[in-house]
């Protein structure tokens, strides 16, 4: 009687269930946990995807199904990712903690923000061609925006079972921004054109950074309505900032509620990387194409930056141009080091911060337009 007892716990155990996809999904996540704590590689996230994904492949545990007792992780995913709820609540975050102000200062880098947008595209197209569907390609393509939020909020709609691979594709490229820009940006520029130094930005006044969000809102919610989840709620964490009225509001949004809704995001994804959806041939070709939306949107605001030049009197620095991903503010950091590199007295920062938060409205406009045409 004991023996069968003992023989039956045995055999629901985690170990006599283990397969060899479970292993290397293990391992997986210790090495994104490891690319989080040894190379500070987007950490907020990264490390709790690697958690979630040791977590979703434990065999028989069930965090990762919604049905089951326990299944945390799949509720999750189930209620607030796949319904919108998290993704929309870090863009409030975001928002609160944005300023619009080098934007604002310089109108035209709205321009540059929108090429940089042209590698979304490029690899959808290239998804396309590699047989993926539509929604499929725009998922994949999406990661051109450089926006880990945009998407998940995208791929979360048109092509969940693939939630897992573009994350961490995503993700993982925004951290190696520093890596996959400069190559390209060199490969684009002379050194003449790296050296250029631009006049210093106007101030902005407080009445204009009142007024930015709600324009954006009704512009945006005219043209694209499909944008507003993302683009509405990072208005709203950016009025509670610059309304000076609503610091508990906007202090809650960029710290409480945002590590709140981070931990729940990572763990999500994470849940979504089962060795039987994620190790897949699929997924490779995802991580190749995210490599070449980066960099294909990298270029797209280079090149813009230099067709400007033809026209404008006051030259721009075409660097800028490849901070129009909206990875802020990393890029902006890139087109800053590789400026003093060329010209060590040359501050193109807060030049390359207004293509670079003009990405993020960039990205989600982009999200918007593909949901309204895919969905």
């Amino acid at each position: 009687m004991i023996l069968d007892a003992l023989l039956k716990v045995w055999s629901l155990s985690g170990a006599v269930n283990l397969t060899v996809g479970n292993v290397v999904m293990f391992i997986i996540g210790i090495g994104l946990i490891f690319l989080g704590i040894r190379y500070e590689m987007e950490p907020l996230l990264l490390i709790p995807i690697g958690l979630g994904a040791i977590l979703a492949n434990i065999p028989l545990a069930g965090i990762a199904n919604p049905e089951e007792i326990g299944g945390v992780l799949g509720i999750f995913l189930k209620y607030l990712i796949k319904y919108e709820i998290v993704p929309t609540l870090i863009f409030m975050g975001i928002g609160a903690m944005t300023d619009f102000g080098p934007l604002l200062a310089d109108p035209k880098t709205f321009l540059l923000g929108a090429a940089a947008q042209v590698g979304i595209f490029i690899a959808l197209f290239g998804a396309l061609l590699l047989g993926f569907d539509p929604k499929e390609a725009a998922s994949i393509g999406i990661i051109g925006g450089a926006d880990g939020p945009t998407t998940i909020y995208v791929t979360s709609i048109l092509a969940p079972h693939l939630l897992g691979a573009t994350s961490v594709a995503a993700y993982s490229y925004m951290s190696l921004v520093p890596i996959i820009q400069p190559p390209v940006i060199k490969a684009l520029t002379s050194k003449q054109e790296r050296m250029i130094r631009m006049k210093q930005l106007r101030s902005v006044s407080k009445l204009e950074k009142i007024i930015f969000p709600i324009v954006v809102t009704v512009i945006a919610g005219m043209l694209v309505p499909k944008s507003i989840p993302l683009i509405g709620m990072l208005m709203v964490g950016n009025l509670f900032k610059e309304s000076g009225v609503t610091e508990r509001l906007a202090g809650t949004s960029r710290d409480s509620l945002m590590n709140i809704v981070t931990i729940i995001l990572g763990l999500s994804v994470g849940s979504t990387m089962t060795a039987v959806k994620f190790l897949q041939a699929d997924t490779l070709l995802v991580m190749m194409l995210g490599v070449f939306a980066f960099a294909t949107a990298t270029a797209g605001g280079v090149l813009l930056a230099k067709l400007m030049n033809l026209f404008c009197k006051e030259k721009i620095n075409p660097m800028i141009g490849a901070a129009g991903v909206s990875a802020v503010p990393m890029a902006a950091r890139v087109v800053q080091r590789l400026g003093r590199e060329a010209d060590p007295h040359n501050n193109l920062l807060m030049h390359a911060m207004g293509p670079n938060i003009a990405g993020v409205l960039g990205s989600a406009t982009a999200a918007g337009v593909l949901i309204a045409l895919l969905k």
